[in-house]
């Protein structure tokens, strides 16, 4: 899951402001409701409400009326976790991964350590892609010869 921009700009508008991230923001704005979260990320609601009982969002800001208001900060950890997400992390190292950096700094060896995991398992997968490419640009190049190759006749 990789957060994105899926509202429509509004007449007159200057564009999207950034928060120091890269990531797009709506101009002048921290607070988003489930919804537009949901729009932004491609998350359900539903998901991102899990999210928030297992531990990996716990830090929701709630509105007086008990909405949970999204801030630019929850956007940019959602982006995190998406990348971890791809990297075939499992939930439970996120969770545990959420609650290291909730610890404190002196959680940053362990962190390290997680991500350097996963880092290598990434790595892995890059190279069993990359030899999987290869099987198949072959079998490709095969077929494209055989589509070149001229019909015999009489044969």
């Amino acid at each position: 899951m990789t957060v994105v921009h899926a509202t429509t700009r509004k007449p007159g508008s200057t564009g999207d402001a950034e928060d120091g991230t890269g990531l797009p923001r709506p101009d002048g704005r921290d607070q988003y409701t489930i919804s537009e979260v949901a729009d932004f990320t491609g998350l359900s609601a539903h998901t991102l409400r899990w999210y928030e009982r297992i531990g990996l969002m716990p830090h929701v800001d709630r509105s007086h009326t008990g909405q949970r208001r999204f801030s630019n900060r929850d956007l940019t950890w959602l982006d995190l976790v998406g990348k971890l997400r791809l990297t075939g992390m499992p939930v439970a190292d996120m969770v545990a991964y959420a609650e290291m950096v909730r610890a404190g700094e002196h959680t940053y060896a362990d962190r390290r350590a997680l991500l350097e995991s996963t880092r290598l398992d990434v790595l892995r997968r890059i190279g069993e892609l990359q030899d999987t490419l290869t099987v198949l640009d072959g079998k490709i190049a095969t077929y494209a010869g055989a589509c070149r190759a001229p019909e015999r006749t009489g044969i």
